[in-house]
């Protein structure tokens, strides 16, 4: 039996974030908490307009639990409830949390996981002019892991400038389904002799097919078009990895089945995030532990970060604190 409690939040990026679809100034993120007695487990996602979510849909889809939490909703009844997504992700982190202080444990314990350990994790840059990119690049050239934001046009300028100004950081490059199947095969053979680790859907998830008719010199990782482990088998022959994320998962039940259907086809992984406090990113941490490429930087771009957060340190992401999850 659990107490549902939904909040809305809204969190000041420091800065202005922009990417191909757009940009934005606030992180908007809806926060679940279950009270069990004197137990709370919470979770946190991002509703994406990508995915026709908003807040006031993650919400209500949230508020229809209500009753089942009452009657004793566990995980594993949460994924027939509940279609992956932002608001399945929020509930199934605060379960997972839940369950963990009722049995005086953590939630790697409980998964069957590794204790984690310290990660290294990507810092992003905004989309922007190649002078602006390259400003930022040497502002954060300290990164051993940079990921750069790309729109299409202009972007094998772009990343020339910040490979330039960040020459001993490694790069993942993403272009947020905006480019065209022409561009695929010649950018990523230009791409290939810039060092560049990983390139992040490339077009938009509907052409997936076209990838593979063509060559690319830069591993091509899957992001829009990978939500769940029922995705995997599609992409196989297209994508040489995929970007897992809680909120397209539908929470870390469901991200950690899709982390180990990758493995099984041959993909390798990347695990990510939304624009979020440290509360999102906790809980993915956890399938981080395995990943090829971290990128779990969203609450280091945010103007403040809630208390207690994850602390980053010498580009390290380090496990949560039991006060934050798990």
């Amino acid at each position: 039996m659990a107490e549902l409690i939904i909040r809305r939040e809204s969190w000041p990026i420091a800065g202005t974030f922009t990417i191909s679809r757009g940009a934005k100034t606030t992180a908007d993120v809806v926060v679940v908490e279950l009270e069990d007695g004197d137990v709370r487990g919470r979770g946190e996602c991002v509703p994406y307009p990508r995915y026709d979510e908003t807040v006031d849909g993650v919400v209500a889809t949230i508020e229809s639990l209500r009753r089942p939490l009452v009657d004793g909703l566990d995980r594993a009844s949460l994924q027939n409830l509940l279609p992956a997504g932002a608001a399945r992700n929020a509930v199934d982190c605060a379960l997972w949390d839940l369950e963990a202080r009722h049995k005086g444990m953590a939630v790697w314990q409980l998964a069957g996981l590794t204790r984690p350990e310290p990660v290294e994790t990507a810092f992003t840059l905004s989309l922007d002019t190649a002078p602006n990119m390259a400003a930022a690049a040497r502002r954060h050239r300290h990164h051993s892991l940079l990921k750069i934001k790309l729109s299409g046009r202009g972007d094998l300028e772009r990343v020339a400038a910040v490979r330039e100004n960040a020459p001993d950081s490694r790069l993942i490059l993403d272009a947020n389904e905006s480019w065209s199947a022409q561009m695929v095969e010649p950018h990523s053979n230009a791409l290939a002799r810039m060092d560049i680790s990983l390139l992040e859907q490339p077009l938009p998830a509907a052409d997936d097919d076209l990838l593979a008719e063509v060559e690319h010199g830069v591993p091509i990782c899957a992001d829009e078009s990978c939500h769940t482990t029922a995705d995997l088998r599609l992409l196989v022959g297209k994508y040489d990895a995929v970007n897992i994320k809680l909120d397209k998962a539908g929470g870390l039940t469901e991200a950690l089945q899709v982390m180990n259907g990758a493995r099984a086809v041959g993909l390798q992984v990347m695990v990510g995030c939304m624009l979020a406090t440290s509360l999102a990113m906790a809980p993915a941490l956890l399938l981080a532990q395995e990943a090829d490429f971290v990128d779990l930087d969203g609450a280091l771009l945010l103007a403040r970060d809630r208390e207690p957060g994850l602390r980053f340190e010498d580009g390290l992401l380090h496990p949560a604190s039991p006060q934050l999850w798990g």
